[in-house]
């Protein structure tokens, strides 16, 4: 019997051919990989053929889901979206937010893999509601399996992903009347365009980096939508309410206050004061108009809304509106049809990273990326790398024609109408667009020259909003970090902020401390629980080891909980290695080993080449990899990590 919390199975659907089959999950994978990232990372390893390109239609496209969606535990909301990152070539997941994720699971599924390519644009409706679902074939677990079925997404192509959205779900209301309702997932333009750092976008939440929209758009799958009538399995009912009530409480106390008040903008004015702002490209470490971008002054000049993910109670969302006059970036002429949901990451991308100190500018930009279907990050990371190249003479925008008779886009920093310009550029792979479509990795070698050496990014994925000399556990983790330059999955900044760190000054001990922080993450990505819950928590392991026990009847100690972290850390690492991944990844640019901070309370900072070595050699000697970051074959087996 599969144990609460799961349905032990995966549906597996090939969206060319229209075939769908339950896939048995051994209890116990999900006992050690638990779900989200974790589980997804397992099924990667088993459904990818090794070296298959990320684009090609065998390449699975995995929606894990875990043990503690459709519980009432608060922020369990979620879904993990893995695949082979089309920008990196290395693996890639991403977490999202909504009701998706509960109609998925609700459908009697632990994970979705989809493989092939449809003929034509598609949309997947996945129907596990039982009476429509009666008389369909019944899977190897004995329940009856959703009908899944593949229907023209023609009308829906080239609109973005929340028009998309909006026009299946009325199509759906009109074709399925009565039921549970449908929730969707959508791709826009730019996933149609196989811009490599394109979203996958579900009800305004978006899974955002290393281009999973792309992977979907290789498919030609539009959109997806899911619901069911199942409910979750619960080994302890009484315990798990009685949980999920006092994390409730504790989601309302300090740990949370910053993000409830202001949300993650609330970063900008510290960061720009500790000088780790990055700006204008990582040239810089401080950024003059941070305080007209600031979330204080956001909340003080513009119509402000908040809002939660699906079953959250802690509510960080904040939507700003547009100034008077402001046109809906996908209907010239029109007024905006939504607000913009702003996160610090947006924000810093957006502004300070490509100079760009104009608050208007920035919302009307982060509107675009939602609108167009673009990874903010990426999206910023990747035209601040053009608008120094051109500002060096690099990078001449004539030698990029677009549509006769356009006049080429000033590529400058601090100019509002290059940021806009290029981003529509990009989503339709326009001109200079469809080199910047490629990500800052592959333009750099594209301008040659010393363009590679600033380029901002990690394995292909460009940088955060995190300055890495001034940060240097977060430093390390950008270069160890298996998704590329990420601050998610290893929240190495938690060991520069906390107590007894040296954030200026990394060694053998910062490694130690990036691991411990690394490894929470990945505990809290595959339960999954939304990070910024991770404060309420004394000890995770000690704590989430009876949460998870009382939805899955299984007797699990923290210990278990621990190895099992390590192992999905180590899952991620060997796809990486079997994919091709060298020890000569695991860097970062040149500029941040060779060139000084020059600014603000972090100016001097420097991070040798040499101390970076010798924190990822401690690091490997932590983790038990070899000197240089291989997995030992006894780990792999011993993990049960094998190839295809």
């Amino acid at each position: 019997m599969t144990a609460g919390g799961y349905f032990g199975r995966y549906l597996r659907i090939d969206v060319g051919t229209g075939e769908a089959r339950f896939i048995d999950i051994p209890e116990s994978i999900l006992r050690h990989y638990i779900g989200g990232v974790g589980l997804g990372a397992w099924l990667l390893l088993k459904e990818a053929p090794p070296g298959v390109d990320p684009l090609a239609p065998e390449a699975p496209l995995i929606f894990a889901l875990s043990p503690f969606v459709g519980t009432p535990l608060t922020t369990s909301a979620k879904f993990a979206v893995v695949a082979k990152s089309p920008l990196t070539n290395r693996i890639n997941d991403a977490l999202s937010s909504s009701h998706f994720a509960i109609a998925a699971k609700r459908a009697g599924m632990d994970a979705l893999v989809l493989v092939g390519a449809c003929r034509e644009p598609g949309v997947l409706i996945i129907d596990g509601d039982p009476p429509a679902a009666a008389g369909a074939t019944r899977s190897n677990a004995g329940a009856t399996a959703p009908v899944a079925r593949m229907e023209s997404g023609a009308d829906l192509w080239g609109l973005s992903a929340a028009d998309a959205q909006e026009r299946l779900k009325e199509r759906l209301r009109s074709t399925h009347a009565g039921g549970a309702p449908f929730h969707t997932a959508a791709i826009g333009p730019a996933g149609e365009n196989l811009v490599r750092f394109a979203t996958l976008s579900n009800d305004g939440r978006h899974a955002g980096r290393g281009g999973l929209g792309a992977v979907m758009g290789s498919k030609r799958l539009k959109a997806m939508a899911v619901r069911g009538r199942a409910f979750v399995p619960l080994a302890d009912p009484k315990t798990v309410h009685a949980a999920a009530t006092d994390l409730s409480a504790r989601s309302f106390g300090p740990a949370t206050e910053k993000y409830r008040e202001l949300g993650t903008v609330a970063n900008l004015l510290a960061f720009n004061r500790l000088a780790v702002l990055p700006t204008r490209n990582f040239q810089d470490s401080t950024f003059e108009a941070a305080a007209a971008l600031s979330a204080e002054q956001l909340a003080a000049t513009r119509q402000r809304t908040r809002s939660s993910c699906a079953a959250c109670t802690i509510g960080c969302e904040n939507v700003y509106g547009r100034r008077p006059g402001a046109e809906d970036p996908a209907r010239p002429g029109e007024p905006p049809k939504r607000g913009v949901r702003l996160e610090y990451e947006s924000l810093f991308a957006l502004g300070p990273l490509c100079g760009i100190g104009d608050p208007d500018a920035v919302l009307e930009a982060a509107a675009l990326c939602d609108e167009l279907g673009i990874d903010t990050i990426s999206a910023g990371g990747t035209i601040a790398f053009a608008m120094e190249c051109a500002g060096r003479g690099m990078l001449d925008p004539a030698r990029f024609p677009t549509a006769p008779g356009a006049a080429p886009v000033p590529i400058e920093f601090g100019n509002p109408r290059s940021l806009l310009e290029l981003l529509r550029l990009i989503a339709r792979r326009d001109g200079i667009g469809d080199l910047l479509a490629e990500g800052s990795r592959r333009a750099a070698a594209v301008i040659g020259g010393d363009a590679p050496s600033f380029a901002p990014h990690v394995k292909g994925l460009e940088i955060p909003g995190y300055e890495p000399r001034a940060l240097q556990a977060m430093a390390l983790g950008f270069a160890v970090g298996t998704r590329g330059a990420d601050h998610n999955r290893s929240s190495a900044y938690e060991a520069d902020f906390s107590e007894g760190g040296n954030r200026l000054a990394g060694d053998a001990d910062t490694a130690r401390r990036a691991i411990v922080t690394e490894d929470r993450a990945a505990l809290m990505d595959s339960l999954i629980l939304c990070k910024f819950l991770r404060g309420v928590f004394s000890d995770l392991f000690e704590e989430a080891a009876p949460l998870l026990r009382a939805v899955t009847g299984w007797d699990l100690s923290p210990a278990e909980l621990h190895d099992a972290a390590r192992r999905i850390v180590t899952a991620r690492k060997w796809f990486n290695e079997r994919e091709g991944w060298t020890p000569a990844e695991d860097t970062l640019p040149e500029r941040f080993l060779r060139e000084p901070l020059r600014d603000g309370a972090s100016a001097g900072a420097t991070l040798s080449r040499q101390r970076l070595s010798e924190m990822i050699a401690a690091y490997n000697r932590e983790r038990g990899f070899s000197p240089d970051g291989h997995v030992p074959g006894a780990m792999r087996t011993g993990l049960g990590l094998t190839a295809r």
